[in-house]
């Protein structure tokens, strides 16, 4: 078995005997042509691992060359071997997306390099990364047994989305052995969440940046100093989908990279109206019930965001100016763009994306959207692929060359729930699958969160027997009748409302455009 077919393609082919001696050493099989002709003859006839093709050729040059082949066969890297060092022809080589680019003369271990970063880079990365990871496992784990503060876990989880990403991005078989230690970190988390929030609540210790607190913290400041603030909300954004978004725009912007602890539930009817008001939800409903909508009403949850807004710039006596849009469609969205020069004139501008948030129901309700975000890695490919080819990534383009400071952040993250937990309650009981409040319920609390006293938590009490119950990890309630088919519809689905890093810890990002 050959390390890869190549074919040399140069005028000068008998000057290259040493060099193909080594390659095949190496393990290499090499054919020589030495005209542009013969080698897309060749490539009609035979597929190649890569082709190393000298610029200055009598006849067919290597540019002409070049473009026949990728049209021939679009994905063969092809390396450009020349001795021009001219501008230009560096420039139309890579505009016809060569892979590499040697000038003469060449020595081997130049060659071995593009080769390695060409033909076998993905085992290659393979390798190093599980080899890395393994030595980094045990490590994550005592970090895991010695969390101690939110910073301690903040910590821990972006060190597990990491090897998350770069473990997604090859062909290695270390995912199963992540994501058990994911698994463990979301039970010592949920432990963590249980002996501290209600003390957070209650003022009683120390707590983190928490929902209420995103506009007194982070974009009251920024008007303070002057400075036109643009809010991005993105409904339902995890940490792991930040990271893979944050390499497609960090060309354009200096970044500055946060993360919050959204509250409980973690769903947008509370986290997101937090985030608007400033306010706890028991308090919004208690000061402002014409903007709050109780679980049990068929109303939709967020529709008063604006005037939420509006209630919390005038309980801190501010006078700027402000906007609030929510984007539920492309065609909202370029209506969005082209109003944005008029948006200027304000000192705060919200908009809010649903579409990840709409990814994650879609998913969880239509089969064929299912098969194509069917593990984690697929579910933030689609959402990279959706800002890539979205008018969101021309949106950010143009913020990139105002002078606007943009926020990005979210109201809650998803976590993929895999383990039902039967829980019984009356047919007033709310509907999401990760929170239920009611009269009434009956369920085995031993993985739950249970709050028996809502006010406790600055949660709407609608009955006096009203108790709050939060699913941990990745389980999800499931009721008792009807139990298999509840479970096999909901199994794998992405869900929020509970108590899992996923959901809690979110991305609170600042941003500066470089002006490009």
């Amino acid at each position: 078995m050959t390390n890869g077919h190549l074919l040399w393609v140069d005028d000068e082919a008998e000057l290259l005997k040493a060099h193909i001696i080594f390659l095949e050493n190496k393990g290499y099989e090499v054919t020589t042509v030495s005209n542009g002709t013969d080698a897309i003859d060749l490539c009609q006839q035979s597929s190649f691992d890569l082709v190393l093709l000298d610029e200055q050729m009598p006849g067919l040059s290597g540019l002409e060359t070049l473009q026949r082949i990728k049209q021939i066969s679009p994905s063969t890297p092809v390396v450009m071997v020349t001795k021009s060092e001219e501008e230009n022809i560096m420039e139309q080589a890579i505009g016809q997306k060569i892979a590499d680019y040697l000038i003469k003369p060449v020595n081997p271990n130049q060659i071995l390099l593009v080769l390695k970063k060409n033909i076998h880079r993905r085992e290659i990365e393979t390798e190093v990364t599980q080899s890395q990871y393994q030595q980094q496992f045990q490590q994550i784990a005592m970090q895991i047994m010695d969390c101690r503060t939110w910073q301690d876990w903040v910590e821990v989880y972006k060190q597990l989305v990491h090897w998350e990403l770069q473990l997604s991005s090859t062909d290695s078989q270390m995912t199963d052995m992540l994501a058990m230690q994911k698994e463990e970190a979301n039970l010592g988390f949920t432990k963590y969440i249980k002996k501290n929030y209600l003390d957070w609540i209650k003022k009683l210790s120390p707590s983190p940046l928490m929902s209420p607190e995103v506009f007194k913290t982070k974009v009251f400041p920024l008007l303070n100093n002057g400075e036109k603030v643009f809010l991005i909300v993105l409904d339902n954004f995890r940490y792991d989908q930040w990271r893979m978004l944050s390499q497609e725009i960090g060309d354009q912007f200096d970044i500055e990279e946060d993360l919050y602890c959204s509250i409980l539930p973690t769903a947008t009817q509370y986290a997101r109206n937090a985030i608007f008001s400033g306010l706890m939800p028991n308090k919004i409903a208690e000061m402002f019930p014409d903007l709050w909508v109780d679980e049990d009403e068929e109303e939709g949850k967020n529709l008063n965001e604006g005037p939420l807004i509006q209630t919390q710039l005038e309980r801190y006596r501010r006078h700027n100016t402000f906007s609030y849009h929510k984007i539920n469609t492309s065609s909202e969205a370029d209506r969005f763009i082209q109003q944005l020069k008029s948006l200027e004139r304000n000192d705060l501008n919200v908009v809010v994306f649903n579409f990840i948030d709409m990814l994650s129901h879609a998913r969880t309700e239509s089969r064929m959207v299912r098969e194509l975000a069917n593990s984690e890695s697929a579910y933030r490919s689609i959402t990279l692929s959706w800002f890539r080819h979205s008018v969101i990534a021309d949106f950010f383009r143009q913020l990139s060359q105002t002078d606007y400071k943009i926020i990005v952040t979210t109201d809650h993250g998803s976590i993929r729930c895999t383990k039902p937990v039967k829980i019984v309650g009356d047919r007033n009981t709310n509907t999401n699958l990760r929170y239920k409040l009611g009269k009434n319920l009956s369920y085995d609390s031993k993985d739950l969160f249970v709050i028996k006293n809502p006010n406790e938590a600055l949660l709407p009490q609608p009955n006096l027997s009203t108790s709050y119950v939060f699913a941990t990890g990745d389980s999800f309630f499931a009721y008792p009748n009807n139990y298999n088919y509840y479970v096999s519809y909901y199994k794998d689905t992405f869900q929020h409302g509970g108590i899992s890093m996923e959901e809690m810890i979110i991305p609170l990002i600042t941003m500066t455009g470089k002006k490009r």
